[in-house]
């Protein structure tokens, strides 16, 4: 038996004035429908349900069924007409230094311009429409006006190359882009109305869905203009006129298609739909971090272009009428004090971040957070990945004082909002651990054979599965209900649990604690990346004959990619460029996040007699461990060989 870790209660004074107290637990396990009907009712209803969850055609769920809302009227409108229009919603803060201070009301304008103007373009509820966009303002603009209009959007994170964005317009049949002519990074501006140039012609004769691009001027760069197709955003929506009426839709009606990685390296559109996820981020966001609104300002570090961005950066927070930081840039430039400075600027109580920048936080020293006055800081968030416990130490101490308590939190694209996570004024949480179920949640962790992994046994490791529905979950893959059942609810069928892919373990206290993916799904920085979109991106080189992807452990992104790839006998390069030129084209074909750490040119790759790449001892090599089981493999002399071809 493993001794127990050491565990950080809250202080009394926080659990005294905290959201929750410790009997939500068992009143959410009670009545798991009557507890989310509660927190629905958080929320604006044009029309209440009449049904708050229907499972009878599972694996889909329909929650509160029969109510019709408007996404957009609860995170922008009520506040104002409740007569809270002149409290600051976004603090936005641009990377070069320039600044702007957006209330609720001027939300409300800016939205209500925007669904004006994407109405004058025809688009009406269903449509979709792809948002390539950074860190501004009129991202979030750009959001709300869809979801009030019941368009469903898609964002692109404007990281993702000409190719992932063609890709996820085609899937979605997008009818509008709407994009910035460039972003800023590190001080430079990069373009971006290039890109989407790029992506729309990237397929020669075969046209797009796209009939307009509309395009805000952010950086001022020069960029080509296609007539009748281009639309510049100062010119049309900030001129339209702002008063619109939010019309309600079901609380079904598809609110957004969000595409993450999958095992065969097309990417998967998730999608979620308006009233359960809007319910379940306001819920998380209230409780996991104890959000105050008269007095705390929030910052959540993500990218919108994430899921981390939708849930904790528009739809929870404002739903929950937030004051929050919105910031641009990275968190190097113009130096490594920049997120400090605007923690101090902004007098920021909530901050919420990933374990890898917390490690890179770590590596820069502490002596640049201590230069600052960090006092402000109440509660500190992580998100991404599972979180060590060095690194979980030296957030709390050096970013939170050494008092403010850690929620540490286990979610995914295909969840919606967060599932598992300590609650700060109630839980004595443990470094590393993501402790247990939010109240109306339900999660086990489970062995192959489903049977229930007991807490602190050796060798205990197992699946986490999730057992009952939750308001905020998936409602398929868009366009491919088949996937979605795949993917999701194959491995688990008889039991009708969904698996989420990582592997779990629960301590002798029954706490839980998240182990990763176990599938082809890479986890770097946070961003899931699958071996199988690496691999096609090497061999589309034609110097490439084969690869093979393998997620490494890094101490700074969680995982760093490694592959080993066989040239095709007209490689003209065998060296030190041709592992540029492959790294280069990986960058270029899926995003800089993609990069490989390392690829390493050798002669033949580990098969078994099925021809199956043996991807775990490719890991085994890439960690530098001893191998693992070598009985199935055709050649188990294949690895000296690899050894050979690497020291070359």
């Amino acid at each position: 038996m493993t001794e127990t870790p050491d565990a950080y209660p809250p202080s009394p004074e926080f659990a005294a004035a905290a959201n929750v107290d410790a009997g939500v637990y068992e009143r959410a396990a009670q009545d798991r429908e009557g507890f989310w009907a509660e927190q629905a009712d958080h929320l604006h209803w044009r029309r209440r349900w009449n049904q708050v969850l229907d499972w009878s055609e599972a694996p889909v769920a329909k929650w509160f069924v029969g109510g019709r809302l408007n996404v957009a009227y609860n995170c922008v409108d009520r506040h104002v007409l409740e007569g809270r229009g002149d409290k600051v919603a976004l603090h936005w803060e641009g990377e070069p230094g320039d600044s702007r201070t957006i209330t609720y009301a001027d939300l409300l304008t800016e939205v209500g311009r925007a669904a004006n103007y994407l109405t004058s373009l025809g688009l009406t509820a269903g449509d979709r429409v792809a948002i390539y966009m950074p860190m501004i303002p009129e991202t979030i603009v750009a959001m709300l006006a869809c979801a009030r209009l019941g368009l469903t959007h898609s964002l692109v994170f404007a990281g993702f190359s000409p190719t992932a964005l063609r890709q996820r317009i085609d899937d979605a049949e997008a009818r509008l882009v709407i994009t910035t002519d460039g972003q800023w990074r590190r001080g430079n501006p990069a373009p971006l109305k290039e890109a989407v140039d790029e992506a729309l012609f990237a397929h020669g004769d075969v046209p797009s869905s796209v009939e307009h691009v509309l395009v805000v001027r952010r950086v001022g760069i020069e960029v080509a203009w296609t007539e009748g197709r281009d639309l510049w955003w100062h010119e049309t929506v900030a001129q339209t006129e702002p008063a619109h009426e939010a019309e309600a839709f079901d609380s079904e009606h598809p609110l957004f298609i969000l595409y993450t990685s999958g095992t065969t390296g097309k990417p998967k559109g998730i999608l979620h739909t308006s009233g359960g996820y809007l319910t379940q981020t306001a819920y998380t966001h209230r409780v996991v971090f104890d959000h105050k609104p008269e007095t705390d300002i929030y910052w959540c570090t993500a990218d919108v272009g994430w899921v981390t961005g939708h849930s904790y950066i528009v739809y929870g927070p404002l739903a929950n009428g937030a004051t929050q930081v919105l910031y641009e840039g990275t968190p190097n430039f113009p130096d490594e004090h920049r997120h400090w400075q605007i923690i101090e600027k902004y007098g920021v109580t909530i901050y919420y971040t990933a374990p890898t920048l917390v490690r890179t936080f770590m590596k820069w020293g502490r002596q640049i957070p201590d230069a600052h006055d960090l006092s402000s800081i109440r509660v500190l968030g992580s998100v991404g990945e599972p979180i060590n416990p060095e690194a979980w130490r030296w957030y709390r101490d050096v970013i939170g004082g050494g008092t403010a308590p850690i929620v540490d939190t286990w979610w995914q694209t295909e969840t919606g909002a967060i599932m598992i996570s300590p609650l700060p004024g109630i839980t004595a949480t443990k470094p590393g651990a993501a402790m247990t179920p939010l109240p109306g949640i339900s999660a086990t962790v489970v062995d192959e054979e489903g049977n229930t992994v007991r807490r602190g046994e050796t060798e205990a490791n197992g699946y986490l599965v999730l057992d009952e529905p939750w308001p905020a979950m998936l409602r398929g893959i868009w366009g491919d209900m088949e996937r979605y059942r795949a993917t999701y609810w194959e491995r688990f069928a008889a039991q009708g649990w969904y698996f989420a892919g990582d592997g779990a373990k629960l301590d002798v206290n029954g706490d839980l604690w998240v182990l990763g993916r176990v599938d082809d799904v890479m986890n770097v920085s946070g961003h899931r990346i699958s071996t199988a979109e690496v691999e096609s991106a090497l061999v589309g080189h034609s110097g490439v004959a084969e690869a093979a992807v393998v997620g490494a452990t890094d101490e700074t992104t969680g995982q760093g990619i490694v592959a080993f790839v066989i040239l095709s006998a007209d490689a003209t390069d065998t060296g030190a460029a041709m592992v540029k030129e492959l790294e280069a084209e990986v960058a270029r074909e899926i995003s800089p996040i993609a990069r490989p750490r390392e690829i390493h040119v050798v002669p033949e790759l580990p098969k078994t007699r099925s021809g199956k790449i043996m991807r775990r001892l490719l890991r085994d090599v890439a960690e530098g461990r001893e191998l693992g089981d070598t009985s199935t493999l055709v050649d188990p002399q294949v690895f000296e060989n690899i050894r050979t071809g690497r020291s070359e």
